[in-house]
């Protein structure tokens, strides 16, 4: 089963230039907090970058960044802001292991299905050194939806993505903001941070 609806995937190969090259600064106070927690040049992948500004930002702070999208057309737009190869990675396709120190993932694991969420987050899981933290954010909600686009999202509650984090993750806290997004529509923010455990010969 793919990562992405149809339609989700029709939105992002049809709309990319306008999507990625729209006014849009990096998530700095997120990113700020994000990269306090990381050791200078950390490695960090970035999932769903779009069109790349927050990958530029973590750059330009010298930290060592494998940007990656599942669209080949947002993929190509990142390119041309951040002048190196982006990745075309769908979330099932996450194959690294014991490799990043950290996972990017801002507003884009809200595409998951409900029922395929979990396993994602297992393959993040397995790409992350040992002590290496995760940053994800999602819409909030109470069930799947789509939104005026057509894209899908999970629309996770608090409580229902907090139980999607108790395999395997460690120090998980979920906070919460409002905000908008592409759609224009005002939006309740689920930020969530979590860690991989340090294993005992790690320790």
């Amino acid at each position: 089963m793919p990562p992405l609806s149809d339609e989700t995937n029709a939105f992002y190969r049809d709309n990319a230039a306008a999507y990625a090259n729209r006014e849009r600064k990096a998530q700095a106070a997120r990113l700020d907090r994000f990269l306090a927690g990381l050791e200078p040049g950390a490695r960090i992948l970035e999932l769903g970058c779009g069109g790349g500004q927050d990958s530029a930002y973590m750059l330009a702070r010298r930290f060592d960044v494998t940007p990656t999208d599942g669209s080949p057309e947002i993929a190509a737009e990142a390119e041309r802001r951040l002048g190196r190869q982006v990745e075309v990675v769908r979330f099932d396709e996450i194959g690294w292991h014991d490799v990043f120190d950290a996972v990017w993932a801002e507003a884009c694991l809200l595409h998951v299905p409900r029922v395929d969420l979990s396993s994602v987050l297992t393959r993040i899981l397995r790409a992350l050194r040992g002590g290496g933290l995760l940053h994800a954010s999602f819409k909030a909600g109470n069930g799947e939806g789509h939104d005026r686009f057509g894209r899908y999202y999970n629309y996770p509650s608090r409580e229902w993505l907090m139980r999607q984090f108790e395999n395997g993750w460690a120090n998980v806290e979920i906070g919460e903001t409002d905000a908008g997004g592409y759609d224009g529509e005002p939006t309740r923010w689920l930020h969530v941070s979590a860690a991989k455990p340090i294993s005992a010969e790690q320790q």
